[in-house]
Formats: structure tokens, C-alpha cells, sequence
């Protein structure tokens, strides 16, 4: 990696910072031997409570509101009517509008989503039921059939098993819960009775009186609660192998005789194509059954609940805060709303985002930022690279393949090389429903053409003003995007210690994905299949259940254990980002002895250590916490910021203690 302004041009940490590295979010009275998050994070954490439009703060949500405000100015400027516009900025412009034009949408009221309900209502015959899915599914309103990733559901993607073209997927969905262990748990038994509660009041603001209101929740709750049931948990939905059932068409039809899946794909117009891949196939037999089964009335009732409860955020106010006081208020804790300005944006970037990202990155983006994370990234690439062909454990074949798929390994970086294009896309000034279901339209219609065709190797999977970054095992291929590359992950005024502790970390955790439970099972073209010895892969799954083992003992709130199973992948790569970064920054500074010093009455390997840490700092709600373990693959904030560093063998050492000698926990 280049120098970084040592010359100087470089801030000094030592002065406040918005949101990137700064020693004032240390606690220097704590000791880092004891409690490393609290030093390196313990003054923010006291002086930063999570706001009331929140359920939790952090690095990156405070990236990511700055972008939003960088969005905010530019969707502002776009929404001036003006014939200069380019096509992007009036689409964006227009779409942003509808979504703020309050006197509108109230005056609407549910007017705009009346079509949608009659559908369900035309419903004479079971026969209507796979119709109905199918156009449900066309417009983007979640119903049985899964797939989801972000608002629009991903219909196709890169068939693992053949990378090179796109396949259908059937996966489990159908529930409005965060999880299936909302309906499962006793723990959230009261939290379920809340859920039924608000169902009732939305159908009665739809019109219905109380008694068929009651009825209709009633309904929705047992066949959510029967799909609840044969759903599979985040941890099983992480086996590759267990959830890749490729199936004939014809065999599909015939083994869910209740889905009617002839009708289905001749509905979604299908390209002729042989095979679907099935994730789940006890959960599309629950599906069949509760299509034959269940009394058409009350699947009548769960359909018009999947019309309002996914257009309800966009209704007039009543509905709004009803759909908010339940999902954010009494689920995750969060006090208000957020600026409506803020939901605009997130709808924008959900549905048009590459349009909009392309009018971010033109002033928020450099080729010069561009060089610097290619310079990084080439340098971490090396270390693993290395660590590879040291590798002590692993047989020379498997090693060999392991070089081979590394060898491979693409980086996309800031933003797509050409944007889509949103043909025939029609965005109205004054139709802020229409907008959301004819952009959704548009991408769920181009997933489902491309079945069968050979994959895009350009596509992204996230928009560039995105607040994150992925590995894409398909495509054997790390992305990074333009709105992560920015403080306080890369800071381009600051010293490279802190640069590599932060995006630097970024960069080997994307890597280490590559390698971790699941992306180890790809091959270097992108296709799952095992290519380990059995000693290696022996060796491998032991290693892994020490780090399952390890996280799974860690417990954020009481009650609540994280689930080291489900966060597997996530903490392996949070384990060699820490270990591939440190590497590359001391390798670095031999290069560069004159960097070798102290800033702020810190060494390099100090701050380091401590910007990783603070890209990890946060605040979060209690409600919100108890989601993320059931759902999410990461661990919760404060052991990703802790235990990578501590689990680190130069860790004690670095902060002038003395080797424990303990085993380093991790596969890389």
C-alpha cells in the first residue's frame, strides 16, 4: 500500500473526528488486557446513546447516515422538476418525490392498493390460488415461495453446482416475523399475542369490522404458524448441501400437487427450462398441504395480509404508525420513526439503486480511492497467499486446489463498470405505489428471463452506496463498494496502522470468506463441490468447532447465547481478518521503517488493533439484540470488535503484557 500523508499532511487523531478513528473514543483508564472493547470504545459508548428514530448505533450506521445526507442533497436537487435533467436523475427525482409528497399518499389513502386486494378477493376456487401466488410473486409481495435478499426477492441466481448459468430457486418463506422462533419460542409466546393484536387493527383499518377481523388474524397466525413449523433454522439454512435440491420441473409438479406448479411457472412465463433448485422440499410439501387443506376463506385472509402488511409502510398515516408501532416499536424498541427524507432514500437505493449509485459516486468516489484499495487489497492478497503455501496442515492436493481457486479470486471495487439500465421503466411523479411495483416488476421480470442463461460475471449484489461489502462464492469474487470506503473503515488523511485495522480488515475478512465453512466448498470456478482430502477436511471441521464452541459460550444478554453454528462463517473471517491485516501492516512497515513510530503515545500494532475495535463500537436496543441472535450470521458488535484482537497471539505483547501462550482459536 501507498504512504498515507505521512509527510505532513496526515490529521492528527488527537483531534475530534465525526465518525472515523479517534483516540477520544478510547477509555485509556480501562485496561486493554481486561477489557479491550471498553479501551478502545468505552468513552463513545457512554457519550453515544442509540437515538429514538434508532435501534441500534455504530460505525456504520453512522456511515451510513452520512451518506444518506450525500443521497438527500442529490435526490433534492433531482426532484426539481426540470426538463436538464438526465434520465437518471429524473427517475430517481421523481421516485424520491412520490415518496414525500404526504398531502398525496394521505389523501390516498388505500386506494392505490385496492387492485391488489380485489385479486385476493376474485379468488373463487383453489384453482386461483397458484394464479394468485405467481402474480404476487411477479409484483415482489412475499407469499409462500421465498427467495427474498433485501426488498426485491432473488428468483434466480448462479446455479451452485453450475456456475455459469442462472437457476430458479424455490426457497421457505411465507412468515412476517423475523424468525421461525418468534412462532416457536415460548419466550416470545406474548410477543406472537401482540403480533395477532396488530393484524386485527390493520384489517380494521381496511375496512373490516371487529369480529371478521379477529377471524382473518386468527387465520394468518395458524398458517404462519404451521409454515413456522416445517421451516428450517438460520443454522440449517447455512448447510450448501442439504439446501440444493435440484428437481425436474416435472417432478416438482408432481411431488406438490398442491402448489399446481404448471400453473405457477406458466403464470411467471417461465423460460423453457428443465430444473429448479428446491432449498427446503419438507417445507414446499407443508405448503402443498396447506393449499389443499386449509379452508380457501382463511387463505383469502393470509393473502390479503401479505397485500397490506408489505405496502403498509407506504399508506397513509394511521396505517403507517400502525405497521411501525408493531415491527419497530414493540418488536425491536425503536422509539420514532425515522426523517421520512431517510425512508425515501432506503426505497430508492432498494429499487432503482444502481441509478441512484450512479449519481453518488460521481462526486463521492475517485480513481485515486480506487489505487489505494487495489494497492491494499494486493497486499493482503499476498499475505494469504503465503499463508497458503506455508500451510503445515493441509496435503499438497488440497493445497494445490486451495491456490488454484485463490488464484482465481476477483475484486470488484466502488462500483459496476456499466450500470443497469432500467429499460422501459416508467417512474410518475405522482404515484409512489405504482413506482414500487413497477420497478420491482421490472428486476423480478428480468431475474425470471434469465434462467437458463449464462451468468453476468459483472453483476453487483449491492448498490455503491452501500455500507458493507461480500464475498460471492458463485462468482469466486470479494466487492467492495463505494459507500464503505470511506472513514471510518479508510481514511486516506490518516496513518496506514489505522487504514489496515480498518477497510484493511475489511478487505481479509472478505478474503477469509473464500475459505471459511461454506465458501471453502466452492471451487475456484464457483461451483460446490467438495474438492478436500479427508484428513484436510477432517482437520478443517475441528478447527471450526473450537470457534463454534468459542463464540457459542459468549452471551450479549442474559438468556440469549450467541448461536455459533449460525455465525460460523462470519467469525471465521472476523478471525483472519484480524490475522491477515496485522500480518500485511507489519510487513508493511519493514518496508517503510520511517512509519515505525508512535502517534498519539501509540504504536502502529496499538492502533491497529484499536481502529479495528472502533470500527466495531455500538449502541443497540434490547429488542433489536434478541433479532440479530436468531438472524443474523454476525456475532453481535462488541465480540467482533474484541475477540479477533484478543484471540490474536501478539495481542498481549502489543499492549506491554506478556504471552499467555495460549492456542490461537481459528482455521486460517
Amino acid at each position: 500500500m501507498a504512504k498515507t500523508g505521512n509527510k505532513g499532511k496526515k490529521r492528527s487523531s488527537s483531534k475530534k473526528s465525526d465518525i472515523g478513528f479517534s483516540i477520544e473514543n478510547m477509555d485509556r483508564k480501562v485496561d486493554p488486557l481486561v477489557d479491550f472493547y471498553s479501551y478502545a470504545n468505552g468513552s463513545w459508548i457512554r457519550k453515544n446513546e442509540v437515538p429514538d428514530d434508532k435501534v441500534s448505533l455504530g460505525s456504520f450506521v453512522q456511515l451510513l447516515e452520512k451518506n444518506q445526507f450525500a443521497l438527500k442533497a442529490i435526490l433534492e436537487r433531482c426532484s426539481e422538476d426540470s426538463e436538464k435533467r438526465t434520465r437518471f436523475e429524473k427517475m430517481c427525482g421523481d421516485f424520491y418525490y412520490s415518496m414525500m409528497d404526504v398531502e398525496r399518499i394521505e389523501k390516498s389513502g388505500i386506494k392505490p392498493v385496492l387492485p391488489y386486494l380485489k385479486k385476493v378477493s376474485s379468488v373463487k376456487s383453489r384453482e386461483d390460488i397458484s394464479s394468485l401466488i405467481a402474480y404476487f410473486d411477479l409484483l415482489g409481495i412475499p407469499t409462500f415461495i421465498g427467495s427474498a435478499m433485501g426488498f426485491v426477492p432473488r428468483k434466480s441466481m448462479p446455479d451452485k453446482k453450475d456456475s455459469s448459468v442462472y437457476a430458479l430457486y424455490l426457497n421457505q418463506g411465507g412468515l412476517s416475523l423475523p424468525d421461525r422462533d418468534y412462532y416457536l419460542s415460548p419466550y416470545f409466546s406474548e410477543m406472537v399475542k401482540k403480533y395477532k393484536d396488530h393484524i386485527t387493527r390493520m384489517f380494521i383499518l381496511f375496512g373490516d369490522d371487529k369480529k371478521s377481523a379477529d377471524e382473518s388474524a386468527e387465520a394468518v397466525l395458524t398458517i404462519e404458524k404451521d409454515l413456522a413449523e416445517k421451516s428450517r433454522s438460520r443454522a440449517d439454512l447455512r448447510d450448501q448441501e442439504k439446501n440444493y435440491n435440484k428437481m425436474s420441473l416435472k417432478e416438482i409438479s408432481k411431488k406438490y400437487k398442491g402448489l399446481d406448479f404448471d400453473r405457477y411457472i406458466y403464470e411467471v412465463d417461465l423460460p423453457p427450462v428443465k430444473y429448479a433448485i428446491v432449498g427446503q422440499p419438507e417445507f414446499l410439501t407443508e405448503v402443498s398441504s396447506i393449499l389443499t387443506k386449509a379452508d380457501l376463506n382463511d387463505l383469502k385472509a393470509y393473502f390479503r395480509w401479505k397485500v397490506i402488511n408489505y405496502f403498509a409502510p407506504y399508506l397513509n398515516e394511521k396505517i403507517e404508525k400502525e405497521n411501525f408501532d408493531f415491527f419497530k416499536k414493540e418488536l425491536l424498541g425503536q422509539k420514532r420513526q425515522e426523517p421520512r427524507w431517510k425512508r425515501a432514500i432506503v426505497l430508492v437505493d432498494s429499487l432503482i439503486g444502481e441509478a441512484l449509485g450512479s449519481l453518488f459516486i460521481d462526486e463521492y468516489f475517485s480513481d485515486e480511492t480506487r489505487k489505494r484499495m487495489n494497492e491494499m487489497l494486493e497486499d493482503i492478497k499476498g499475505v494469504f497467499r503465503e499463508r497458503l503455501e506455508k500451510n503445515t496442515w493441509m496435503t499438497e492436493k488440497t493445497k494445490k486446489r486451495a491456490l488454484a481457486k485463490f488464484s482465481k479470486f476477483r475484486a470488484k471495487i466502488g462500483h459496476p463498470a456499466k450500470f443497469k439500465e432500467y429499460k422501459g421503466l416508467r417512474i410518475k411523479r405522482d404515484d409512489l405505489i405504482g413506482n414500487i411495483t413497477r420497478s420491482t416488476m421490472l428486476e423480478i421480470r428480468r431475474q425470471i428471463n434469465r434462467v437458463g442463461e449464462p451468468v453476468d460475471r459483472e453483476e453487483w449484489m449491492m448498490t455503491p452506496p452501500t455500507v458493507n461489502a461480500y464475498f460471492n462464492p458463485s462468482g469466486n469474487e470479494i466487492v467492495f463498494p463505494a459507500g464503505i470506503i470511506q472513514p471510518p473503515f479508510f481514511d486516506p488523511t490518516m496513518d496506514d496502522a489505522v487504514n489496515y485495522g480498518g477497510i484493511g480488515g475489511v478487505i481479509a475478512h472478505e478474503i477469509t470468506h473464500g475459505f471459511d465453512d461454506q465458501g471453502r466448498q466452492f471451487d475456484e470456478d464457483g461451483n460446490l463441490r467438495n474438492w478436500w482430502s479427508h484428513s484436510d477436511l477432517k482437520h478443517f471441521n475441528e478447527a471450526a468447532e473450537k470457534v463454534v464452541k468459542l463464540y457459542g459460550s459468549l452471551e450479549p444478554i442474559k438468556g440469549f447465547k450467541v448461536n455459533g453454528k449460525l455465525t460460523l462463517g462470519e467469525n471465521i473471517a472476523d478471525l483472519g481478518a484480524v490475522t491477515l491485516a496485522f500480518e500485511a501492516l507489519k510487513r508493511h512497515l519493514k518496508k517503510h521503517p520511517e512509519l515505525n513510530k508512535k502517534i498519539d503515545g501509540l504504536t502502529p500494532e496499538q492502533r491497529f488493533f484499536i481502529s479495528w475495535a472502533n470500527v466495531w463500537r455500538g449502541n443497540i436496543r434490547e429488542g433489536e439484540i434478541k433479532r440479530r441472535v436468531l438472524v443474523d450470521p454476525h456475532s453481535p458488535a462488541k465480540f467482533r470488535g474484541s475477540v479477533p484482537v484478543i484471540n490474536h497471539p501478539d495481542f498481549e505483547v502489543t499492549f506491554g503484557g506478556k504471552s499467555s501462550g495460549r492456542e490461537k482459536i481459528g482455521v486460517w
